[in-house]
This record gives C-alpha cells, structure tokens and sequence, in this order.
C-alpha cells in the first residue's frame, strides 16, 4: 500500500492570501515528502476559490524543485479544456523538470459551472469523449511524430515537445466510476483512480468491483495501479472526530453549492448550501461522515485501510481539501505519517 497527499490550495474567505496557501501547500508537500509518501497530487479547477488549482503544471513544476523523492501529480486535468499537443507538452515539460517523477491523470470534469466558461456551455457529462481522444492522441505525441484526425481534434503532423523521461511515457491515471470508465482505462493501459466522496465503505467495495469486473473482460492485460481517494483527518481525543466531520459537512454543502451551478459567485467565493437542504440526506450529516470520510485515532485508520488493501487497493491518498485550519491539516497528516504508514511499511 501506497500513501499519497492529493491537495489544493483552500480558501474559505480573504483573510488569508493566496500567498500564504501557496506556502501551506508547499509545507505539507515537504512533510508527505519526509514521511514517505509516494506522490502530491494537485488538480485542475477554475473560479473556484474553495479549489484554488488554475493549473496543476505551475504548482508542480515548482514542486519539483523543492522535492528530491516525491511523484508529482496531475489529479487530474480536465480533458475538454486542453488540446492535445498542449497536454502532451506541458506533462513532458513537468517530467523534465522533475527527472522523470510526473504522473499524468486525465478526467471528463466535474462541474457545470466550469463547462458555461471554459467549454461553451457543453454538458459536462459529455467531457468523457474528450478524455477518450486525449489519452492516445497525448501517448502518440510523446512517441514522436503523429497527425490526428479524431472527431474533436484535427491537426497535421505534429509531436511533443519536450519528450519525457519516462520511457515508454510517464505513468497515466483515469479518473473512473462507471462501468465503462474502467474499461477504457485498463485497455489504454492506464492506472485508475476513484473517489467514494461522502459514501461509506460499501461504495469502495463497488468501485473496486467495477475494476474487477473491467480486469477479467481483458485477461491479457497486465493490471494497473488502483487508486481511493478520501477525505482523511486523523485526530487522537475521543471526541476528535466532531471537528473534522463538521468541517467535511461544509466542504460538501459547499461542493453541492458549486455543483448545483445556480448561484453566482462573488469575487470566486459561494457559501455553502444551508443545512436545512439536507434534512432528508443523512450522508451529509456529521455523525454519518464520521464513518464515511477517513476520520478517526490512528488505529481506527490503520484498520479501515486493511480493509481497502484487502480489497486490492495499491495506493490511498489523503484528500487534504477538508475545510480545516492549515495546522490541523499539519497535525493529522503528521499522526497518518508517525501511525499509519509504519503499519504498512
């Protein structure tokens, strides 16, 4: 078992500056780091000051050059807003500059909200077929050179410039959960990554089923890396938990907020969905994310990712975009690294 820190910078109001949280994302890199974690994964999203992520190439990039061990990681850029021989340049570009650490994932996209400005207004649930293009026409590039004549791009012979590292290309993750995704992801050789956001353990069982399934409709592929990702908070009281699920319950009305794509935003900040909405949904409630979100004493950590081994899982990564201060981050990501990861050394 693997362990990962996937994070952005996160901002709930101005009293903090965009500086300073770029200096904490870079603090818990440097401590996933120290404490044997194989990979930072930062991720793509626009307007959004909850989920400060523009670009994951620049944060990387300079990642890289304050890390000597650690993977850097797009987790993941969203295929509709990227043309190909972009993608395949700037990921080159991130491998040269990190000597051969990057890890490319790829996703359809997630909100509406970014759709109306970035891609016109397109549904979002029609980002998959740009992912389906991307992810080969990308691999071509980095081969060498390759003119593509697909149903979304068109463009004469071209290549990547620079080329990675990494021979044959660095390592590409999809961002799965149906059925299908997983399959598209293990016939072009990619690793997968899922996330069960605010369901409990049954949903683990079901994606890593659906990979399963995926797997043995291909018996002659050799099988990828399979990724949970989950919001983690590690605390040591008894009653440590109460804080950590409050502040995943927020983070997950602000996330209905922004999904739900029918307030506009001012200046990048949305508050989130009031209580009241989630009366009927007990999913939401703290004392259900408790349960559900990685929250818990190290021990009850340790267990609860046995479990996920067992069920074939390689890698865990600890979803640090929780609503928390940045010293409770610091405290509960030092007990994961003190705790969990000698357990599974």
């Amino acid at each position: 078992m693997r362990f990962s820190l996937f994070a952005h910078m996160e901002r709930w109001d101005d009293q903090i500056s965009h500086r300073q949280l770029f200096e904490n994302l870079c603090e818990l890199t440097l401590m996933a780091e120290a404490g044997g974690f194989s990979t930072v994964w930062i991720g793509e999203h626009h307007a959004m000051e909850y989920t400060i992520a523009p670009s994951p190439m620049p944060l990387l990039s300079y990642l890289a050059g304050k890390t000597t061990t650690i993977r850097l990681g797009a987790g993941t850029i969203v295929a509709p807003f990227w043309n190909p021989i972009r993608a395949a340049g700037e990921c080159a570009l991130l491998d040269v500059i990190s000597n051969g650490r990057a890890e490319i994932g790829i996703a359809r996209g997630a909100y509406q909200f970014e759709f109306d400005r970035l891609a016109g207004g397109m549904p979002v649930a029609d980002g998959g077929a740009y992912l389906r293009e991307l992810v080969p026409a990308v691999r071509e590039l980095w081969a060498g050179d390759y003119a593509h004549d697909g149903a979304i791009w068109k463009f004469p012979t071209s290549t990547s410039v620079p080329k990675p590292i990494q021979q044959p290309h660095p390592p590409m993750w999809v961002a799965a959960r149906s059925p299908e995704s997983h399959e598209f992801a293990i016939e072009n050789g990619c690793n997968v990554m899922v996330t069960p956001l605010m369901k409990g353990d049954e949903e683990v069982v079901d994606l890593t089923r659906k990979f399963d399934d995926a797997l043995a409709k291909h018996p002659d592929t050799p099988r990828p890396d399979l990724m949970v990702l989950r919001h983690t908070y590690l605390h040591s009281d008894e009653d440590g938990w109460r804080e950590g699920a409050a502040a995943v319950s927020r983070y997950y009305r602000t996330f209905d907020a922004w999904a739900g794509n029918k307030t506009t935003p001012v200046n990048g900040f949305l508050d989130p969905s009031p209580e009241e909405k989630f009366a009927d949904r007990p999913e939401f409630a703290p004392e259900a994310l408790h349960k559900t979100a990685m929250i818990g004493t190290p021990d009850e950590v340790i267990e609860r990712i046995r479990r996920y081994a067992d069920l074939g899982v390689d890698e865990f990564s600890i979803w640090a975009d929780n609503g928390m201060t940045h010293n409770q981050k610091k405290q509960s990501l030092q007990l994961f690294i003190d705790h969990v990861v000698p357990a599974f050394s």
